[in-house]
């Protein structure tokens, strides 16, 4: 089960609660900068209100600094979050309400992962087959589907070049959310986000 005009990113080691307040505009454009080369979304509010306004506040502070692509699924999905339970925790502070799914789950869309009622926010997902079928309408825990957030326009042939331990980080979840010290250990081929920045913001 599944558990992306120029502004200057922050360190979430420093984070600001008035970030979670942050809207995004109606549009905007962003490139994610990776160990396997750079990719670009573009994202518009309408597709997930509360979601587009946590990834917006995200990519604009600073939260994917050196974050690890730890769920590779070739012909499925490319997963990553930022392993640091301290940041997450704050990040955490303002829930993402859970919304209905309104774009399909196709091949290069990106969406947040989830657990139970009210849980998106942290980790991501990026589509690497079309998932619509199944990730559109399944229902566990209270909530149906995962919502569309954003779609990479260019470089998926750098997101499918991610390296793949298939589902095996997984099993060691705990200890892969604490810190990129484990993962570099014990996955060193694991790639990267190494930033990401928003690129073009339209407000129609």
């Amino acid at each position: 089960m599944i558990f992306v005009l120029i502004l200057a990113g922050c360190s979430s080691s420093k984070f600001k609660s008035k970030w979670l307040q942050t809207e995004s505009p109606q549009y905007f454009k962003a490139v994610f900068t990776t160990t396997r080369g750079d990719f670009e979304i573009k994202s518009y509010r309408k597709w997930s209100p509360q979601g587009v306004d946590r990834l917006y506040q995200l990519i604009t502070y600073g939260y994917f600094d050196s974050v690890p692509v730890y769920r590779m699924i070739p012909n499925y999905v490319a997963q990553f979050g930022k392993p640091d339970s301290i940041i997450n925790s704050q990040w955490g502070q303002k829930k993402v309400l859970d919304e209905p799914v309104i774009e399909k789950n196709v091949f290069g869309t990106m969406a947040f992962a989830r657990d139970t009622i009210n849980t998106r926010g942290l980790q991501l997902f990026i589509n690497l087959k079309n998932n619509s079928p199944r990730l559109d309408t399944i229902h566990y825990s209270g909530v149906t589907g995962f919502p569309v957030i954003a779609k990479v326009t260019s470089g998926m042939k750098n997101v499918k070049a991610f390296f793949s331990y298939g589902a095996k980080p997984m099993n060691d979840y705990d200890s892969i959310s604490k810190d990129n010290l484990f993962i570099r250990r014990k996955y060193p081929k694991i790639d990267y986000i190494l930033k990401a920045e928003i690129t073009t913001v339209k407000e129609k």
